[in-house]
């Protein structure tokens, strides 16, 4: 059986589209997934990136892009009334679903994703909503808790520790596949690919940088 881990924010509308289609992507594999929320900024933060809704051109791309994958794809899909929003609110509150030291199961993080990107363009942070989505949830923690926020920081910094640069990230065997076209990768490489078996993979990480950008 195969030990996967799904590492996502929220905020992310990539994460919502590879989280809909990871069950068709391990179809026919043996496999469990752990569901990981992490704050993206913090990641972010800790590579010194920007993320794309922060660079205008680029901000307007993703928005075409994602409506544009998730209508070839056929999942439903709406943005929300703000884009990006601050979604520590959401993150805690998966967490708290949980005992400490347990990951959210699926149907929770589904909740929280349809909440955000089938909201029918509704504000993510809606007092009103986010109080209706934690009745409904039922955490067994307060989100609002010391804990509960010291284990996202941690879950971030860990998954940064790891070599984790943004989100959706999925782990299996040691290896990294990241973001929603990294799926088709995934899948080639839970099918026995033999690619994968190959010098290619550890040869990409030997090649030496060339050119530096001063900052």
């Amino acid at each position: 059986m195969k030990h996967l881990r799904f590492t996502f924010d929220v905020i992310s509308p990539y994460a919502y589209l590879a989280f809909e289609r990871l069950p068709q992507v391990l179809q026919g594999v043996s496999h469990e997934v752990s569901y990981q929320p992490v704050l993206l900024a913090g990641l972010l933060q800790h590579w010194g990136q920007k993320g794309p809704a922060e660079i205008a051109p680029k901000r307007d791309w993703t928005y075409r892009q994602v409506m544009w994958l998730a209508h070839q794809l056929g999942t439903p899909f709406q943005m929300p009334a703000q884009h990006p929003f601050n979604p520590l609110a959401l993150l805690r509150l998966s967490l708290a679903c949980t005992p400490a030291g347990l990951t959210p199961n699926r149907w929770v993080c589904e909740q929280l994703l349809h909440h955000v990107w089938r909201g029918g363009g509704a504000d993510a942070t809606d007092a009103d909503r986010l109080a209706a989505l934690t009745q409904r949830l039922a955490p067994v923690r307060d989100p609002a808790s010391a804990e509960v926020k010291d284990e996202l920081k941690h879950a971030t910094a860990e998954a940064a520790a790891r070599g984790l640069f943004g989100v959706p990230t999925i782990e299996v065997d040691g290896r990294v596949f990241w973001g929603l076209d990294g799926l088709e990768m995934l899948s080639a490489y839970l099918r026995g690919d033999a690619w994968f078996s190959g010098p290619d993979w550890d040869a990409a990480a030997r090649l030496p940088q060339g050119v530096q950008r001063k900052h």
